[in-house]
């Protein structure tokens, strides 16, 4: 039997998964200068190839190793964006005047957040950027979220978002994420039951940042969120192009940021910036 002809789909450097919320999420891979739908391929075979290259997604020069997704490590150490305070947001240290990036951080940090309670591996909490609602729920791989504070800066919704992790994760178990659909949770009433129970904690945050900085965002049901996948692998195990460039297999879906193949699961996002070639048959 001849081996079926495989045909080139993208070639270049990797960026994360881009999605769309559709019932199942539509997705598309920027792969050099290819937009490459890629629900059409689930139940098909997928070979990808590290060239060997990394490249800095923010300054392009060619690195030896990728820091913090994507960075070479002089713009890790020199960014704004790349602080530990992107991860952390309350310790935003903008208002202080110490942001090394200002008109970096007036853009992304002082502008309205969501805090919002999803479905990934279990319940969780966690804030984004209102322009990055849902997508950033779909790149944790949550089959369910609800809206549930809008706040004014990314410091304030921190200190929100630190509140609720007294009582609530705020991590995803990629493996648990990856075994299947999650058990269906009631958000609305796990989200009354959270502000019941941080009533007094959010009043001290409105003394402290106004009485305008917390909105309790009313009206909205959750957000049901379903992936276009055939066979959800019951034991995932993490595929590595630093250990295997070359990586094949059948697609049997995709959700969140990996890609699910029959010979385990790969993490797109942790390889930004990686130069790839993808072909399908």
């Amino acid at each position: 039997m001849t081996e079926p002809v495989m045909s080139v789909l993208g070639h270049g450097q990797a960026r994360k998964l881009d999605s769309r919320l559709e019932c199942p999420v539509h997705y598309q891979w920027r792969l050099g200068a290819a937009n490459i739908d890629l629900n059409p391929w689930v139940g098909s075979t997928l070979h990808l190839r590290f060239t060997g290259n990394i490249f800095c997604i923010h300054c392009g020069k060619l690195t030896a190793k990728s820091f913090n997704q994507g960075y070479c490590y002089r713009c890790f150490q020199t960014l704004a964006q790349c602080d530990t305070c992107v991860m952390s947001p309350e310790l935003c240290h903008h208002a202080a005047g110490t942001c090394r990036e200002p008109v970096w951080g007036d853009h992304f940090c002082m502008q309205d957040h969501i805090v919002y309670f999803a479905n990934s591996s279990g319940l969780k909490v966690g804030i984004t950027r209102a322009s990055q609602v849902p997508a950033r729920w779909i790149d944790q791989g949550a089959t369910q979220a609800l809206a549930v504070l809008r706040v004014r800066s990314r410091q304030a919704a921190g200190f929100a978002e630190a509140l609720f992790r007294q009582h609530v994760t705020d991590r995803t178990n990629w493996r648990h994420m990856l075994r299947g659909e999650q058990q269906v949770l009631d958000l609305c009433a796990e989200r009354d039951h959270l502000l019941h129970e941080c009533a007094r904690e959010l009043d001290d945050l409105r003394q402290r940042f106004g009485v305008h900085a917390f909105s309790v965002i009313n009206g909205v049901d959750p957000v049901d969120i379903h992936y276009p996948v055939t066979r959800y692998p019951t034991t995932p195990t993490a595929l590595d192009f630093d250990k295997t460039p070359d990586i094949s297999g059948v697609l049997h879906g995709i959700k969140g940021q990996y890609l699910i193949l029959d010979q385990g699961v790969l993490n797109i996002r942790k390889y930004t910036g990686y130069e790839l070639e993808l072909r399908g048959a």
